[in-house]
C-alpha cells in the first residue's frame, strides 16, 4: 500500500528527553504507526501486528494501531525508525523533511522483523 507518511513530536514524547530515551516506553513510542481504520483492513492489519514501511531512503519495522488519519495518511513520532526514513535533504531549513514522504507498507512477517529494541 502507498501513503503519505508524516512525523512528529508529542508532549508526551517531550517528557523522555529528561526520562531516557533508553526505555522500552520511548522505544515503543517511537516505533508505534499511527493509521486509518480502512488502510489497516485493505492490509489485512489490526492493531499491534508489524509493518515495514519503506521510501526511497531506506525501511523501518513498526507496530501499528489505528487512529483518526484520513485514509492514505500514516503518523509517526520521530525517533530512529522514522529517520531510517528520512533522506538528507532540507530545503535549505536545516532539518530534514519529515513530512510528506510517499511510503510503501506491507505486513512484516519475516524473521527478524521487529520495531527498534526488541
Amino acid at each position: 500500500m502507498r501513503a503519505v507518511f508524516i512525523s512528529g513530536r508529542s508532549t508526551n514524547q517531550g517528557r523522555y528527553i529528561n526520562i531516557g530515551k533508553d526505555t522500552d516506553e520511548y522505544r515503543a513510542m517511537v516505533s508505534t504507526l499511527s493509521m486509518n481504520e480502512q488502510d489497516l483492513a485493505s492490509l489485512g492489519l489490526s492493531p499491534g501486528m508489524q509493518v515495514r514501511v519503506r521510501s526511497e531512503w531506506g525501511e523501518a519495522i513498526f507496530q501499528c494501531n489505528q487512529d483518526e488519519l484520513p485514509p492514505g495518511i500514516v503518523f509517526a513520532l520521530y525517533g530512529p525508525p522514522s529517520c531510517a526514513l528520512i533522506g538528507g535533504q532540507t530545503d535549505g531549513t536545516g532539518m530534514p523533511l519529515q513530512k510528506g514522504l510517499e511510503v510503501e507498507i506491507e505486513v512484516a512477517n519475516q524473521p527478524g522483523d521487529y520495531p527498534m529494541g526488541e
